[in-house]
């Protein structure tokens, strides 16, 4: 966590941001994360060796379009415990306007 006061934690024992200008937040569930996205990264390296092995197209796209299912499953998992965490505080603390917009333009993002 950087210096600053201690985070707000809910009743799910979610950690978010505290105050809303520290963009640092503690996730809940790090060790899981980091293991989904260290596999990911494996599953990348796989995509890298199929195209050094000149492997069938079809069955690297196949490979490709599994990576991105594994990293829109991480992208959910993280804005689920924004929005249940940061966004949720921020509704009760100010009516969360700026956070609930912050929220939808990565949500715009995540679904182009």
């Amino acid at each position: 966590m950087a210096k600053h006061e201690e985070p707000v934690t809910d009743a799910a024992g979610c950690a978010h941001c505290t105050p809303p200008t520290d963009k640092k937040v503690e996730q809940p569930h790090k060790k899981a994360l980091v293991n989904r996205v260290r596999r990911i990264e494996g599953q990348v390296g796989g995509v890298l060796n199929m195209i050094e092995d000149d492997r069938y197209c079809v069955d690297i796209l196949t490979q490709i379009s599994a990576v991105k299912s594994a990293l829109d499953g991480v992208a959910i998992q993280i804005l689920s415990t924004h929005a249940r965490g940061c966004v949720r505080q921020s509704v009760m603390d100010n009516g969360g306007d700026d956070a609930i917009e912050e929220m939808m333009g990565i949500v715009r993002k995540l679904i182009r």
